[in-house]
Order: structure tokens, then C-alpha cells, then sequence
């Protein structure tokens, strides 16, 4: 069973805290607009101590665990937002008491990339539904038509829903610079291009909603943070909608990463795999779409590739837990989730 946080309303109290990567100072400014922006539209904003960006990470491990603890047991917090993720947030995975947060009420907990490595656990571990969606950073962008703002799924009661469909528009290549422009809030996505299903056809089909960046969860698999197959055991009734994107990682590691998850087992009750749309390199023998063909080919499950899930924009938000629809059909590219 899935626990849903309470729903997300102004007046609320949105938590900012690094549990990854800091901020450095020449990006504060961005950090500063996105909070405003967020006040502006009515949510409190408490903004914590592990924010430092001088180093690969926000503070000490303990100090960065007893910080998002204390955010997470606080009634008053209605979502854990963090600026961005990082490179090592799986050295503070053993600092935390899950035991302690199993008794608590679930709060929202949002982002993406090496965030990933801490909504996987919260989801398959706890139970938490999370949201695999824009960090801080990112939250002031304005949301193509078809796509949702996180905050709109962090408003869902339980038993409501929301269908966002394909944009057919992506960014290319490179990313804003936040230190010339902090308030940029408009995304540039002069690419074109929608999701599509390994070898033609169409698709609808349902499941519970888990995964996040390839690269980082990957490294889970195995562990009492990423037991995927144990997830799809209790859900067997519904299956699993896996998703996963790569961030940067090229085509060979990404193939190794996608064989090592089959082998441990993440596929088992999957109805469909998403794979995010990816500017991560490919190579002459073998691209990024070809590396999860080799890899989860063998499968009988159907594979969308493209899906606007990660490192390239713009970004459709999934909550992890819920139940989800996907449906591929002409020129339809939809996904719904309901809190149920």
C-alpha cells in the first residue's frame, strides 16, 4: 500500500535542504529567486544549514542525515525540496534511522538525479509516495502545455489524478546559465521529437510508478535501499512502471548498468520500462537507444524510449508509488497517475 503525504497547499511550509550537493555562491542568486518565487505563491519557505557548495557535498554526513530528519519529523513540513542532487547522496543512506521515519506520517519529498537515490528507498522501503520531479533550482521554469508543475501532483489528494501527455518539444543541448540570467523562467526546446515503442505499435498498460536515475540507483540493487523485486512482490496485483534515465553516463556503462538490474531482478513485474530521453554519449558500435536494446531486449516487456523523465528538458514529473497509465497510440503519448 502506498502512504501518500497530505496534499500540498499555500500557506504550507516547503523545506529546503541539500542532502547531496550544495549551492555555490555564485549560484545563491538562483537559489534566493526560486524561494522567493515559491513564497510568492503562498508556501512558506524554511531554508536549512547544509547548503554549502564548496565541496562534493552540502556538509558532514551526520550533519546533512539530522538536518533532513528533523525536516522530515516536523508536522509542520509538508515538502523536502532539495536545490539539486549531486554525486555521492548514498554515503548518507546509512546514516538515517528508517526504522524512526516507518513511524512517521510521509512528507513529499522531491527532485531528481542523485536525489533519486533517496525517493527510491522512501518509496520501497517506506512506502512514501515521492515525486521524481524538478529540484529548486528548475521549479520556476514554466511547464510546457501537456506536462504538469510538481506542485500540481504535490496538491493530490489520494484518489485524484493527472494525465500529462507528450510535448513533442525537448532541449537539445546544454543547459541555462543561472549565474548571467537567475530568473530565467522560460525553457528553450526548439528540438522535436516524442517517445517511441520499441518495435512499433501500441501500448496501454498500467502499474505502480518506480525508478529514477540510472546511474545512481543502479548501485541500489542488491541493497535494503533498492530492493525493486521485493517492491514489485507486494504490488504483484498491479505490476510495475520502471523508469529510468541517464544523466551523463555513456552508452557501455549505461548497457552494463541496464544488464545489472535485469540481472538482479527490477524487471520481474514490470508491465513497461520507460527510459528517459538521454544527451549522454552513445558510440559508433552502439548508441544509447541500442545499449538498452541489448540489455532489456530479451524481455518481454514493452520499452518506450524518450520519455520526457531526467537530464534533458523539460521535465514530466512521476510520482513514485502511484499507480500509473500509460498509453501509446498514433500520435498519443500519455501517462496518468492516480493516487490510489
Amino acid at each position: 500500500m502506498t502512504r501518500y503525504p497530505a496534499p500540498l497547499r499555500p500557506g504550507d511550509t516547503i523545506a529546503v535542504t541539500a542532502p547531496s550537493s550544495g549551492v555555490g555562491a555564485a549560484l545563491r542568486p538562483r537559489l534566493d529567486h526560486n524561494v522567493a518565487w515559491l513564497r510568492a505563491r503562498g508556501y512558506e519557505v524554511r531554508v536549512g544549514d547544509c547548503l554549502a557548495g564548496d565541496r562534493y557535498v552540502s556538509a558532514p554526513r551526520a550533519q546533512r542525515a539530522a538536518e533532513l530528519t528533523a525536516m522530515l519529523a516536523d508536522p509542520t513540513v509538508r515538502a523536502v525540496v532539495p536545490p539539486w542532487g549531486g554525486e555521492l547522496l548514498v554515503d548518507l543512506l546509512d546514516q538515517l534511522d528508517w526504522t524512526a521515519l516507518a513511524d512517521l506520517e510521509p512528507t513529499w519529498v522531491v527532485g531528481f538525479s542523485d536525489l533519486s537515490t533517496l525517493l527510491l528507498p522512501l518509496t520501497t522501503r517506506l512506502g512514501w509516495a515521492s515525486i521524481h520531479g524538478s529540484n529548486l533550482m528548475d521549479t520556476t521554469y514554466r511547464t510546457p502545455e501537456g506536462l504538469a508543475h510538481w506542485t500540481t501532483l504535490a496538491a493530490l489528494g489520494e484518489g485524484e489524478e493527472v494525465v500529462q501527455r507528450s510535448p513533442g518539444r525537448y532541449r537539445d543541448e546544454g543547459w541555462d546559465d543561472y549565474r548571467a540570467d537567475p530568473a530565467v523562467e522560460e525553457m528553450t526546446l526548439p528540438g522535436t521529437g516524442s517517445w517511441t515503442l520499441v518495435g512499433g505499435g501500441g501500448l496501454d498498460v498500467t502499474g505502480r510508478l518506480v525508478g529514477g536515475c540510472v546511474e545512481t540507483v543502479s548501485h541500489l540493487a542488491g541493497t535494503p535501499f533498492g530492493d525493486v523485486p521485493g517492491y514489485g512482490e507486494l504490488h504483484a496485483g498491479d505490476g510495475l512502471v520502471v523508469y529510468l534515465e541517464a544523466a551523463e553516463a555513456d552508452a557501455y556503462a549505461v548497457g552494463r548498468a541496464l544488464h545489472g538490474l535485469r540481472l538482479a531482478g527490477w524487471f520481474e513485474q514490470a508491465t513497461a520500462v520507460l527510459v528517459g530521453r538521454t544527451r549522454a554519449p552513445g558510440h559508433a558500435d552502439l548508441s544509447q537507444h541500442d545499449a538498452v536494446r541489448d540489455a532489456l531486449g530479451s524481455l518481454d516487456v514493452p520499452i518506450v524510449l524518450d520519455v520526457e523523465v531526467g537530464h534533458c528538458q523539460p521535465f514530466l514529473p512521476l510520482v513514485n508509488g502511484a499507480l500509473a497509465r500509460v498509453v501509446v497510440d498514433g500520435d498519443r503519448r500519455e501517462v496518468t497517475q492516480q493516487l490510489l
